[in-house]
């Protein structure tokens, strides 16, 4: 059912665009994002990952390949790190699906497991970088210095995006 929609072309562009935009706003706002000694990271990919789970309806999109693929260019362009969101992209991607199948499709339960997909993204990336000794930052700091202002700005990022996409993916439908 994708090949005969406009998604076919409008999904992979705005998975490239979100993936440009999560780099150029680090790089344009890194002074507030990445004030010591809190971290901000932008995670719009995800955004556009999981917003398209939800919008998707019966067309059916292969996000768990499109969620590798951008998880292999994520990791060589961003992390260096060959890896962490090959399979952290996708795993994100199936635990939306099963709780988006088990709760309502309605925009407060969306934004909860949003919430809950920020931090398993943020949560597992730290885990992986302190296992190969990349961070030395302690779990209590990762919460207060990391993940609280990484899930402030996704979530407000989730709430001023959540409706154009829609629009936008009826649109492409």
């Amino acid at each position: 059912m994708l090949r005969l929609s406009k998604l076919r072309y409008g999904f992979p562009i705005g998975l490239l665009l979100f993936f440009f935009l999560d780099g150029s706003i680090s790089q344009v706002f890194s002074n507030q994002m990445f004030n010591y000694p809190y971290t901000m990271v932008s995670y719009l990919v995800v955004l556009w990952l999981v917003l398209a789970n939800f919008f998707e309806n019966q067309i059916s999109i292969p996000l768990v390949p499109w969620a590798i693929a951008i998880g292999v260019i994520f990791d060589l362009y961003y992390t260096g790190i060959f890896g962490v969101f090959i399979f952290i992209f996708p795993l994100v991607i199936l635990l939306t699906r099963a709780l988006s199948r088990a709760l309502p499709n309605t925009f407060l339960v969306n934004f909860l497991i949003y919430f809950i997909d920020i931090t398993m993204v943020s949560g597992l990336s730290y885990l992986a970088n302190s296992i190969i000794h990349l961070t030395s930052l302690t779990s209590s700091e990762f919460l207060i210095y990391s993940l609280a202002p990484t899930l402030a700005y996704n979530l407000a990022m989730f709430v001023i995006l959540y409706f154009p996409i829609q629009a936008l993916f009826n649109r492409l439908r």
